[in-house]
């Protein structure tokens, strides 16, 4: 079972880590790192790279397809008719699954791979993924046939999580997790919208241009 995961420049990197220290460890899987052609890729915060092992043309069949989201940069070269467009078309004839974290979602739904499906992004985005023409949920993990989106970054862990009951049964899902030790108690009570204060959201909201399109042209 190959696993392909989508490197590109400033997306973010929990976005892929998370889904990979789920869905490398199922039983048969070969993850590869997948970028537009081989070789290090800069994350959002530019301090951290990760290696693409492969580039687009060597990767066309995969079983399942992991896109990870970005901040803090325009991406359209991602978002409009081109090479990555239709390598995303051309895998997802051949996946069984077909993923995302975060603003991944945005990317599949650019390619017309969500259209009319249900689908979840990072709440700063949801929007923007209903005008794409999917059906925008504000869920952690939405599933729709073979699609699989997950809201904003760490909710990745939790797609892999389910993902990897779908494959491989909850018993190895259950035995990853408790192998990754993953038991959120975080400090504070801020994780989603419904839970934050006022003020924090209010102060998210007011970059969310920053955050979701990246900085203005100079």
């Amino acid at each position: 079972m190959q696993i392909a995961i989508f490197a590109y420049d400033h997306m973010t990197a929990l976005d892929a880590v998370g889904p990979y220290e789920v869905l490398s460890r199922l039983p048969g899987a070969e993850t590869v790192v997948v970028g537009e052609q081989r070789g290090p890729v800069r994350c959002d915060t530019r301090s951290l790279a990760i290696v693409a092992d492969a580039a687009l043309d060597e990767v066309t069949s995969p079983d399942v397809l992991v896109v990870p989201g970005w901040s803090g940069a325009k991406q359209e070269h991602l978002l409009a008719p081109g090479r990555v467009q239709d390598w995303l078309r051309t895998v997802d004839q051949h996946t069984t699954w077909t993923t995302s974290a975060c603003t991944g979602a945005i990317v599949l739904a650019a390619a017309g791979l969500l259209s009319d499906r249900r689908a979840t992004t990072h709440w700063l985005a949801l929007d923007w993924l209903a005008e794409l023409g999917a059906v925008a949920v504000e869920e952690r993990v939405v599933r729709d046939g073979k699609y699989v989106t997950a809201a904003g970054v760490s909710a990745g862990i939790d797609m892999g999580l389910t993902l990897a009951a779908e494959i491989a049964g909850d018993d190895t899902a259950k035995a990853i997790q408790l192998l990754l030790e993953y038991d959120p108690q975080p400090p504070f009570d801020s994780g989603s919208v419904a839970k934050a204060a006022t003020q924090v959201v209010s102060s998210m909201r007011a970059v969310r241009d920053f955050i979701v399109f990246g900085a203005p042209e100079a």
